[in-house]
């Protein structure tokens, strides 16, 4: 087995602690930084969220599998700055809206959307309208912004924070809703520009919007 097969073994049935050794014995091997991040770990989470949608896996699993690619993204990272290589889709602006409370979700989107390249800034839960606007206003090259929402009684909350960024005037980026009470008439209806039933879905979705 060569060692990007080995990293992303590691990443699919998630390794914690061997996934640094193996970047950097992958790294030492004189494989492309850029190669390691795209066949090794990205292409290994596609796996893992294909496997997380056809309920294969479930949340636990997927959770590990991120985790293991962000901690050998770590060891990348340096690489792929001094490459001169780009390695973010863009910036994503994620958080739970105003009066929720509920992260665990947020955080598995956070998670792999990462995964899939994005430099995510995670403003956390209960969020403001106003937090969210600022966020976008002090990163101009925000290419997403991402509502989360668990309790149908906060939905009102995810369509006034919608409506708010929507009509602020700022341009540049989509934004993407979702949570256990939402669906895509609702996205459609609070003028969302992408919806996702679940976080593998969320990466594919996001990659899909800046495309």
């Amino acid at each position: 087995m060569s060692k990007l097969e080995e990293v992303f073994q590691a990443v699919e049935t998630g390794k914690v602690k061997i996934i640094a050794g193996l970047t950097e014995e992958a790294l030492a091997e004189g494989i492309d930084p850029l190669k390691i991040l795209n066949e090794g770990m990205i292409a290994a989470m596609g796996v893992v969220g294909a496997k997380f949608q056809r309920s294969e896996i479930f949340v636990p699993e997927m959770l590990v599998a991120a985790k293991t690619m962000k901690k050998g993204v770590e060891v990348l990272k340096p690489r792929l700055v001094s490459d001169g290589t780009d390695v973010s889709l863009g910036k994503c602006i994620i958080g739970t809206i105003h009066g929720d409370l509920h992260d665990i979700g947020k955080n598995l989107v956070t998670l792999m959307i990462e995964s899939a390249g994005f430099e995510v800034i995670d403003l956390g839960v209960d969020v403001p309208v106003v937090t969210f606007i600022d966020t976008i206003k002090a990163n101009p090259d925000t290419k997403l912004v991402a509502l989360s929402c668990l309790l149908t009684t906060t939905m009102a909350a995810m369509k006034e924070t919608a409506e708010a960024i929507k009509g602020s005037g700022l341009k540049g980026f989509k934004l993407i809703v979702g949570g256990a009470p939402v669906n895509k008439a609702f996205a459609e209806e609070i003028g969302a520009d992408g919806y996702s039933e679940d976080a593998a879905g969320a990466a594919l979705l996001a990659k899909k919007m800046v495309s």
